[in-house]
């Protein structure tokens, strides 16, 4: 069980790259094209290095787990979930 949990510093540098540019992104872009979908584009790379960076799991089975996990809050979104719950 130990040894699925290894440091991967390749994806922890490539992860906070990604980091720097989303950030650039939210901070310098305000547009209709790059902010809401690449950013988007890019925040999914970003959690599948930050995953593959502290567990050594399969590429296909993480790669799918990070799909499902950005289907569900783009879904969220949709819904206007953060309002229904009156947060």
């Amino acid at each position: 069980m130990l040894d699925k949990f290894r440091f991967n510093h390749w994806y922890f540098v490539l992860m906070l790259l990604l980091f720097a540019i989303e950030f650039i992104i939210g901070a310098d872009f305000h547009d209709t094209i790059i902010r809401p979908y690449g950013g988007d584009f890019l925040v999914v790379i970003l959690i599948y290095c930050f995953v593959k960076s502290f567990i050594n799991t399969p590429v296909v089975g993480t790669a799918l787990g990070v799909l499902l996990f950005s289907y569900m809050v783009e879904v969220s979104q949709y819904f206007h979930l953060v309002n229904l719950l009156g947060m």
